[in-house]
This record gives structure tokens, sequence and C-alpha cells, in this order.
């Protein structure tokens, strides 16, 4: 009787184990799609005028850390027009933040001889590079969905079709 009692006991092991498996696989997918909240940092922009978090509020935004210095950051920029230029009547909102080692007349020469459309900031302390978790590779650039929620951190150059899927969905939310 007795091995009767053990053997149908059996299972209780595995399937304690198993459950147990499961419990941490999902707690580890729950904490790493847990998205982290844009920090509350005003840009100040190249014309003098402050892009605070309640401006952006509700829209979708992509904060984009560069130098006029860095090869990437520049071959990049003309992709990052058209990507503004194509989301922007459905609410896209753009930083491009120059990081603070950029010299501020570079900075504004670059912006106005290219006719960026979007907002450019100075960070001249390093202030929003730090907030943003320490950016300090060229180029960076974060989506923040209309929750202030960031989806997604590139470094270097993005993958434009997956950013611009990215966008549409985020838009469309």
């Amino acid at each position: 009787m007795q091995a009767t009692t053990s053997s149908s006991k059996a299972w209780l092991k595995p399937a304690l184990a198993a459950v147990l498996l499961a419990g941490a696989g999902l707690a580890a997918y729950a904490t790493l799609n847990q998205r982290s909240s844009a920090p509350a940092v005003t840009f100040m922009s190249i014309k003098g005028e402050k892009i605070s978090p309640d401006s952006l509020h509700g829209k979708v935004v992509m904060v984009n850390f560069w130098a006029t210095s860095c090869a990437t950051c520049v071959a990049e920029m003309p992709q990052m027009v058209e990507t503004y230029n194509k989301y922007k009547s459905q609410g896209l909102e753009f930083v491009a933040v120059a990081m603070k080692d950029d010299p501020p007349n570079y900075v504004v020469n670059y912006a106005e001889t290219r006719q960026l459309p979007f907002k450019v900031a100075l960070d001249v302390a390093g202030d929003a590079a730090k907030a943003y978790g320490n950016v300090a590779m060229t180029p960076t650039t974060f989506v923040i969905d209309k929750d202030g929620k960031i989806l997604k951190r590139y470094v270097g150059q993005p993958e434009f079709p997956a950013l611009h899927k990215l966008l549409e969905k985020a838009l469309q939310g």
C-alpha cells in the first residue's frame, strides 16, 4: 500500500517546481516589461525657450542626444528630419538635445543652416543627459509614449523602419 501512496505523490515535486519556475518567469517578464517614466526634465531651446515636461505631456516624444562633432549623429539627422516631418501632423514631438561639450554656437549654426524643423536644446551642464541615465554615447534616442513612459532607447542610429512602426503604434494608442 505504501508503494502506491509514494508513487501517487511522485508528481507533486515536479509540479511544484514547474509552478515555482512559471511564477519566477512571470515575475521576470513583468519586471522587464515594466516601462520606466521619462525624467521630468525642462530643456532649454537654442532660442531661449523652456521646453517643460508639461508641454510634452500627452504627446509621443523623441528625445535625441547628439553632437555636431558626432559623425553618426550628423549622418542620421536627415532621417530624423524625415521621421519628424512624416509624423508631426499625428502629434509627434521631437527634441534634439546637444550634449554639454558641444559648443552652443556650433549647435545654433548647424540647426539654422540645416533648417531643423524640430526643437533643438542645449544641455550645457549635462543635467539632461544625467537624468536620462547618464547618456554618454551619441546618438542616443528615446521614444516616449503619451503617458510619459519610455518605450525604447536607441544607442547609435536606429533602424528607421522599425522606429516608424513603433511610432505608428504609439501615436495610435
